[in-house]
């Protein structure tokens, strides 16, 4: 039994017509009918009825048939494997990242990435932590960069921590600092304005929950913004917000105040579906990614902003 014997075989079985199977294969129909017949002796049974031009797969087909796809799959996807691995010549990385890092540190990341590997297409969905785990659990994506921890209703997932950095309180520099110390307490945010994300933004959550954990509810001058908006809404005097420190960079309009007594932290993690293997081309960004951050000086990453598990061999 032969690899391209099943293919024909498969071609037959979904067209039902040995001349549409032969020109969907890019083969003569001669070639293909006597590649069925030699599969037929084979196995010793017929697979395909031929009463009057009526093709259809006889019982032997029918229990050929599920065996013949999984084989024929399994080999290409080994096919697109090796050949994905020979160069990286060809691929897709479907990667998930919220607002900050996409931002941040991920662009030097995916440039550098791209730069090795040209031939690998590069899709990135930008979105809050929740919404990128939703997309990560129906598979639309491979990777996703999201906040720990999850929540006991998500499909399970493969996560591995990178990042743990700390939230600031951002204003305007055109306003007043909110506080004539170098920090804030989540206290001092109380009847003062706050820009707030949409709802599906783990930065929302967080505080909200901070503020609340406190005694207060938060008063919010606007709300519902994605992380552009947000930022814009604060130089213009809106409010103020609680954003990861990253951000600030290259927003000269914008001054960070850290937040104290608590200290809001986050912790940001590589997930994948613990049911599907990444391909190897997300695999072999992961793999770049982690390297990346883990030669990233300190200097860069700023007292806000740890690398806590980024090492090569991840």
């Amino acid at each position: 039994m032969q690899f391209q014997q099943l293919v024909y075989f498969l071609a037959v079985a979904e067209t039902s017509h040995f001349t549409r199977a032969a020109e969907v294969s890019g083969v003569a129909q001669p070639s293909l009918s006597k590649q069925i017949r030699n599969l037929e002796e084979e196995l010793g049974s017929p697979l395909f009825s031929r009463a009057r031009g009526n093709i259809t797969l006889t019982p032997a087909g029918e229990a050929l048939l599920p065996f013949a796809q999984r084989i024929v799959t399994d080999m290409r996807t080994a096919r697109r494997e090796i050949e994905e691995l020979a160069g990286m010549r060809r691929g897709r990385v479907r990667l998930g990242a919220t607002p900050s890092l996409c931002a941040g540190l991920l662009a030097d990341a995916l440039a550098g990435f791209h730069a090795g590997y040209p031939g690998v297409e590069l899709r990135v969905d930008e979105g809050g932590s929740r919404d990128l785990i939703h997309a990560l659990g129906r598979g639309e994506l491979d990777l996703a960069l999201i906040i720990l921890p999850l929540h006991s209703s998500d499909p399970a997932f493969v996560t591995t921590p990178v990042l743990r950095e700390s939230l600031v309180v951002v204003s305007s520099v055109n306003a007043p600092p909110p506080t004539d110390r170098g920090s804030m307490r989540v206290t001092e945010l109380r009847d003062r304005p706050l820009v707030m994300f949409r709802p599906g933004y783990d930065l929302r959550e967080s505080t909200l929950q901070a503020c609340r954990a406190t005694g207060f509810e938060p008063r919010m001058a606007v709300e519902g913004g994605e992380m552009d908006a947000v930022l814009r809404f604060v130089e213009a005097g809106l409010g103020l917000a609680v954003v990861p420190s990253m951000v600030l960079k290259n927003r000269p309009g914008l001054r960070g105040t850290p937040l104290v007594l608590p200290r809001l932290l986050r912790t940001i993690a590589m997930a994948h579906r613990k049911d599907v293997e990444p391909a190897h081309a997300a695999r072999a960004f992961r793999h770049y990614l982690m390297r990346h951050l883990a030669g990233l000086p300190q200097e860069e990453l700023g007292d806000d902003l740890e690398v806590i598990s980024a090492t090569p061999g991840e």
